[in-house]
């Protein structure tokens, strides 16, 4: 299997290219999909859909799928709970992420100007920036594109991720390396 070499300078992998959010929709096929990277991937555990009790139990399997085959684990949560749940780092709006924590990594979500600002100010390891394409979670909902994507993404001082509509197809339109999905590897 490849695996991408740790970052010595950093003490931890570094960021993955390809990134995958845990979502009602594909729950059921998150055990197949973390199996069948052999690149590694970030792994983003949302499942708000689940009891609290339901939703950590879930994370402790899938955690171990993600662990066993080289994979990050971003939890969406706060940074307490991602250090008790042991991820490796967390997810969320970039207020939401403050102050930031070194020990895990900080991945922002961002939709616009302000967030990647947001993102900046606090120093996150990398942003998500949504939505790129359509989505089937927000039918209709106004998406970014890819001029304005890449127009905002040249204000981040991080790895930009692209998200939104994301699969093959829409990865070669947008011309970036580092993508999420939901959908997109079903």
């Amino acid at each position: 299997m490849t695996r991408i070499n740790p970052c010595p300078e950093l003490g931890r992998n570094p960021l993955p290219d390809l990134w995958l959010l845990s979502d009602e929709r594909n729950a059921h096929n998150l055990h197949r999909i973390l199996r069948s990277y052999t690149v590694q991937l970030g792994f983003v555990y949302r499942h708000y859909h689940l009891s609290p009790e339901q939703r950590y139990a879930e994370f402790r399997k899938l955690g171990r799928i993600a662990r066993a085959e080289g994979h990050l684990v971003i939890l969406s949560d706060s940074a307490m709970t991602a250090r008790e749940w042991g991820a490796d780092g967390i997810y969320g709006a970039p207020l939401s992420l403050y102050p930031r924590r070194s020990d895990l990594l900080h991945i922002a979500a961002a939709h616009n100007m302000r967030e990647i600002a947001q993102a900046n100010r606090i120093g996150a390891d990398a942003v998500m920036l949504s939505p790129v394409f359509p989505t089937r979670s927000h039918p209709g909902a106004k998406t970014l594109g890819p001029m304005r994507w890449h127009t905002l993404a040249r204000h981040a001082q991080m790895p930009v991720i692209a998200l939104g509509g994301m699969n093959l197809n829409n990865v070669r339109q947008l011309q970036s390396p580092r993508w999420a999905a939901i959908d997109g590897f079903i």
